[in-house]
């Protein structure tokens, strides 16, 4: 006889571990401890329609079981969700503070239901593709069920989404075929047609993002995560309550008729079958209402009601749970009741800084063969990957090497998401850094070597990459697969922690290298190790960019000459340039000719040779500025240029954006301005190099003069074209007079909260955007402030928000609050500087930028609600179609991760203090040094295994860190040492001298601490140049 084969669990289904995993409500710890007592079965309706089983105890509180239910899904984002039940004909939320046997009258016989409880205002903020599944099996439940209503072409919208997810792409027989068999709204035959054409214009999309464009059509709508509690009011006349993020709502029907706002509300309470709704008072209106009061079915009805009210005020206008209250001794007066869990900003904050396995898991209802493993939708999990050395079974230290690079970027807190901790606890007692080995991790969206069976150990930093598929070989084992960009080319999330795939060789002991100890040498070596970065550099145009977009039929020959026949002189130029310092430096070290000293200690002669020799080519150098109006040019006029430079700055080899490169030979003058500039001052005046250093400093001081104008407009105009790049809704950005001054994130307070926006400040407007969870990751623009007339205000405690203040314009009002006092300075310092620029400067003339966007609001973009009309519904669709790739590890991007502005002047400075060289980098937990090749630039750290490396393994954004010296309780008994940190991420590096040492420190300084800028004109009148 055959048994029957086991139902899958939902547990299987959605790819979660066997052991117990973390609670969502305490994070970092184990469920808590089941009770003693006799057990009970529960049942639990799960949103794909099966029903599953728990076994606890009748002493366990509510908590205990909904923990069960979120870690059998292998949910993080669980603080959404909820347990409801019905009682005597009514839907109650199970309280997680009461004892289930308190609550349910006969547990056997009751099905719960796991159901999303709070619906935030932006799905974006979910930030786990698996909550997103479940909100969209949600909305397909409340719009077959009717709760969810709209018109026709919504609905129709609505279910084409569906069908993309479940189907995959149209087919007209398939998709006929399939809602003749499913029913997924009320009189679905008469909208068929209409789906189907809806369903036609989504091919290509990901049951990802098919989720994600439905949660975006449907949070639109009135009803959306609307529960209608039945109500009257004074005069009898039958209405509705409802709660929502914003506050409380007042249907009619299923058409709203009032809303009030949190901050207008001062009191919810009940009586009896009264429910009381207090107000503040206001003040622009004559006619004033206190109290308004709705008669409901029960006093049962209201308290129902009155609870869920408090669960939502605290759960999205709250920063963190609110406290006990203690119990009085005597009397007890009102509810006890209060809200249990995480608010919305901690799951969030704690999604974000903690680190986590993606688990992959199953769309039961989908047949698209897609894993979530190739999700292209931004995630910010990533998975784990070896550290630089691992342990065999002798307890030698094995050397790990890869036969391909990986390009990843590095650095976000929640890059790694390992379960806390069921597999530390297998594990015995490992850290969340420690997986088991031979486990499988992560997305495949993302490059990483599985775990070896050597009993690798990830010390974290760990990684994303956005390499090509490419092959690893691991001490003669077989080939680890690499998995690089997603599917559709998109980009992987630029902050992951930097692990450089122990491409570099591992240091086993201090390997001290002997060096001269003057300090001229180490000057000396800096120039030479920069020189060969600028080299690389110079090799991404001349040999990269013209090998694969030059001999393209679509590049113009003005194009070619204006970048190849400038690019190609320097090339040759600065090669033997490069060689001469080699050989100089090899003299000066004693590594050959050793007896030959004295005359070869210097550079000045060298460096005088090459300026005299760079002269001829000033005219080539004044040309470079042109190169980047060209390449503009050339783009806007072909589509096909357009697309081969995009796809070529998505390459691994162009690791800053293209229009960088092409400013490279200006910044390089002023490199070697400061080169000579230090040696100049380290050398007496007798010296036999400084005559010669001071010489070459006088030529290249002329050149940088003549260049300076050019400069400072190439710059801006740069920057101009690289926010076009990161910025959805804006056709006219670079204009002639608009200078860029300042971006950053800063939180914009509306009715909905406080909501995280990217703001862009220039020299005649202020534009504040959101990023999008789309393909591209652009930032889309909500609204713009024209400068003139705009005033600004410090806000105090008006707002109860620290860090506000307010931007009063002629058309409308924001409120804003910093991260963090000293932001809030240097936003209101900037913003201050260019509003009295833009009264007294002849800047553009128009006063809104023009706009592509069909959803743009008003400029009270916040105060109304928006229509419904297809066109909205449909606006997220078609800029989809709109967008394309896009880098994601940009400095705007970046900003947005860590919360932080940046300025122009900060740009400029970093320009400035360009470095790169050979330094040692160890991890927190990590006994190993680790040889790298190190280039900073655009506020990053790159890392390569050696200076001929094509391209990087690995970068770290810089912006938010902090650099400091590690203190005696870190044990790092080593000299010329500095730390890296950035929340729990550590990362110590390793110097060879006091000047490289004091250089690093410099230049990472530079990158981490905003530079103070009292106006902006000192910098166009003693600029670094």
């Amino acid at each position: 006889m055959v048994e029957p084969k086991p139902r899958a669990s939902a547990a299987q289904r959605l790819g979660a571990q066997e052991t117990l995993g973390i609670s969502t409500l305490d994070p970092g710890r184990r469920p808590p401890t089941m009770p003693p007592g006799r057990h009970v079965t529960i049942k639990v309706h799960m949103l794909d329609d099966t029903e599953e089983v728990f076994d606890v105890s009748q002493r366990a509180s509510g908590k205990v079981l909904f923990d069960l239910v979120c870690t059998h899904l292998n949910l993080v984002e669980g603080d959404y969700f909820g347990l409801e039940y019905q009682d005597h004909k009514m839907m109650v939320w199970l309280d997680l503070l009461k004892p289930i046997v308190k609550q349910l009258r006969r547990p056997k016989h009751t099905v719960l239901r796991f159901v999303v409880k709070f619906f935030p205002p932006d799905h974006a903020q979910l930030l786990e593709e698996l909550t997103r599944y479940l909100f969209a099996l949600q909305i397909k439940h409340d719009l077959a069920c009717g709760r969810l209503t709209c018109n026709d072409s919504s609905a129709a919208l609505l279910v084409s989404h569906i069908i993309q997810s479940e189907t995959g792409d149209f087919e007209e027989s398939q998709s006929r075929q399939h809602l003749l068999n499913n029913s997924y709204i009320p009189d679905q035959v008469a909208l068929m047609d209409k789906i189907m054409e809806f369903h036609s214009k989504n091919g290509g999309q990901t049951p990802a993002e098919s989720d994600y464009q439905l949660l975006e059509v449907a949070r639109r709508l009135e009803t959306y995560g609307v529960r209608l509690h039945p109500a009257k009011d004074r005069e009898g006349s039958k209405l509705s309550l409802a709660v929502a993020h914003a506050g409380v709502l007042v249907f009619q029907g299923h058409t709203k008729i009032n809303a009030l706002n949190w901050s207008k509300v001062r009191k919810l309470s009940f009586k009896r079958k009264q429910f009381l709704i207090k107000l503040r008072p206001d003040l622009n209106q004559s006619s004033y209402q206190d109290t308004l009061e709705f008669l409901m079915g029960s006093r049962d009805c209201c308290k129902v009601f009155w609870k869920i009210c408090v669960e939502y005020h605290a759960f999205f206008r709250l920063f963190e749970e609110p406290k006990a209250r203690p119990k009085p001794v005597l009397f007890t007066r009102g509810s006890s009741f209060r809200f249990s869990g995480r608010t919305q900003k901690q799951v969030i904050d704690y999604v974000k800084d903690s680190e986590f396995k993606k688990i992959p898991f199953e769309r039961k209802h989908s047949r698209v063969q897609h894993s979530s493993r190739m999700s292209p939708l931004p995630s910010p999990h990533h998975p784990q990957v070896p550290k630089e050395s691992v342990s065999g079974a002798s307890g030698d230290r094995v050397e790990v090497d890869w036969k391909e690079s990986v390009l990843v970027n590095a650095e976000d807190p929640s890059a790694l998401r390992i379960r806390g901790s069921p597999s530390s606890q297998r594990n015995g007692g490992r850290g969340e850094d420690s997986p088991s080995p031979g486990t499988e991790t992560g997305p495949a969206r993302q490059p990483h070597p599985d775990h070896l069976n050597t009993g690798v150990v990830s010390n974290s930093p760990h990684l994303s990459a956005s390499s090509d598929n490419s092959q690893g070989i691991v001490n003669g084992q077989m080939p680890v697969e690499l998995c690089g960009q997603s599917p559709d080319g998109r980009q992987p999330s630029p902050l992951t922690s930097p692990l450089l795939n122990d491409a570099g060789s591992v240091r086993t002991d201090d390997e001290d290298e002997r060096f001269p100890t003057d300090k001229a040498y180490f000057i000396a070596k800096e120039l030479l190790t920069t020189e060969r970065t600028y080299l690389k550099d110079l090799e991404v145009v001349t040999v990269s960019f013209q090998d694969s977009v030059g001999k393209d039929e679509a590049v113009p020959d003005s194009l070619k000459s204006t970048i190849f026949t400038n690019f190609d002189p320097l090339y040759k130029l600065h090669s033997g340039f490069l060689r001469e310092v080699e050989q100089r430096l090899a003299l000066w070290e004693g590594c050959s000719n050793a007896h030959i000293k004295g005359d070869y200690q210097r550079i000045g002669d060298v460096m005088l040779k090459h300026l005299q020799d760079l002269r001829p080519l000033t005219a080539h150098l004044q040309k470079h500025s042109e190169a980047l109006v060209e390449l503009e040019k050339a783009c806007r006029g072909s589509r096909r240029l357009e697309v081969l430079v995009r796809d070529f700055e998505l390459q691994k080899v162009c690791y800053i954006p293209l229009n960088v490169f092409l400013l490279r030979p200006l910044h390089r003058l002023m490199h070697y301005k400061q080169i000579l500039e230090r040696l100049c001052k380290h050398y007496p005046p007798a010296h036999v190099d400084f005559r010669d250093c001071r010489a070459a400093l006088a030529d290249v001081s002329e050149v940088v003069a003549q260049l300076h104008g050019s400069m400072i407009k190439m710059e801006n105009f740069q920057k101009l074209l690289e926010l076009m790049k990161d910025l959805i809704g804006i056709d006219n950005l670079v204009t002639p007079g608009r200078e860029f001054i300042r971006l950053g994130c800063l939180s914009k307070l509306s009715g909905k909260g406080l909501q995280q926006r990217m703001f862009f400040l220039f020299n005649d407007v202020l534009l504040y955007t959101s990023r999008g969870m789309t393909a591209s990751n652009q930032f889309k623009v909500h609204g713009q402030l024209p400068l003139h007339g705009l005033t600004i205000q410090e806000s105090g405690d008006e707002w109860c928000v620290p860090h506000a203040f307010t931007l009063v314009g002629q058309r409308q009002s924001v409120v804003v609050a910093a991260s963090s006092l000293s932001e809030m300075e240097k936003w209101m310092e900037d913003i201050n500087m260019a509003i009295v620029l833009a009264e007294t400067s002849n800047g553009p003339t128009s006063d809104w930028l023009a706009s592509s966007l069909t959803d743009n609001k008003s400029p009270t973009e916040d105060s109304c609600a928006e229509a419904e009309t297809e066109d909205d519904l449909m606006a997220s669709r078609t800029s989809l179609e709109r967008q394309a790739p896009h880098r994601g590890n940009t400095t705007v991007h970046v900003c947005w991760h860590r919360n932080t502005s940046v300025s122009m002047v900060d740009f400029s400075v970093a320009v400035e203090n360009q470095l790169s060289g050979n330094l040692l980098r160890k991890f927190k937990n990590s006994n190993g040094w680790q040889k790298l090749w190190v280039v900073f630039t655009n506020f990053s750290l790159f890392f390569y295994k050696t200076h001929q490396d094509d391209y990087p393994l690995a970068s770290l954004p810089l912006l938010g860190y902090s650099v400091t010296i590690p203190t005696e309780s870190e044990n790092i008994h080593k000299d010329y040492v500095f730390k890296l940190h950035f929340k729990s991420h550590v990362y110590y590096f390793r110097s060879e001298s006091v000047y490289n040492f004091e250089r690093w420190m410099e230049v990472i300084r530079s990158a981490t601490v905003s530079a103070s800028r009292t106006c902006i004109l000192s910098r166009k009148e003693s600029h670094p140049y």
